[in-house]
C-alpha cells in the first residue's frame, strides 16, 4: 500500500497545464460564435478574468491556494451575481471549458473527474431564470 497520493493538480501536469487550460478557455470564449452570450457578460479585456480563474483553478485542483491568498474566500456565486448568467451563458461557458479541457488535459479519466464538479459549479453560478419559451 502506497502513502503517495497525488492531487488532480499534479496528475494533470501542475501549473503549466492549468495555465494552458485557462488560456485556451478564454481564447475559445473570445472567438467562438457559439459562446457570444457568455463572452458578452465578461469585460472587454479578459486578462484579469483569466488571471483570477487561473489562480482559482490552481487551488481548486489541489495546487497552491493562490486565489485565497490574494482575494480571500472565493464566494463565487456572490462575486458573479453582477453578471446575468442564464442557461445560455452557463452552457456556453461549459462548452468552452469542456473544449479547452479536451485540448489541454491528455488523460480522459482525469478530464471526467474534473468535469462533474465543474459542471455542478456552472449550474450553481446560474442566477437568471430563462423566460423565453
Amino acid at each position: 500500500m502506497s502513502d503517495e497520493t497525488i492531487t488532480l493538480y499534479e496528475a494533470i501536469g501542475g501549473e503549466t497545464t492549468v495555465r494552458a487550460l485557462t488560456s485556451r478557455f478564454y481564447e475559445l470564449m473570445d472567438t467562438l460564435p457559439e459562446a457570444s452570450r457568455c463572452r458578452a457578460i465578461h469585460p472587454p479585456d479578459l486578462s484579469s478574468s483569466e488571471s483570477k480563474f487561473t489562480d482559482y483553478l490552481l487551488g481548486y485542483l489541489g495546487g497552491p491556494p493562490v486565489y485565497v491568498e490574494k482575494y480571500g474566500h472565493p464566494m463565487l456565486r456572490r462575486r458573479h451575481f453582477v453578471a446575468p448568467i442564464g442557461a445560455a451563458e452557463r452552457d456556453e461557458w461549459l462548452l468552452c471549458f469542456r473544449r479547452a479541457m479536451d485540448e489541454t488535459i491528455e488523460n480522459p479519466k482525469l478530464r471526467d473527474i474534473i468535469w462533474t464538479p465543474i459542471e455542478r459549479l456552472a449550474f450553481h453560478m446560474q442566477n437568471q431564470e430563462d423566460t423565453a419559451s
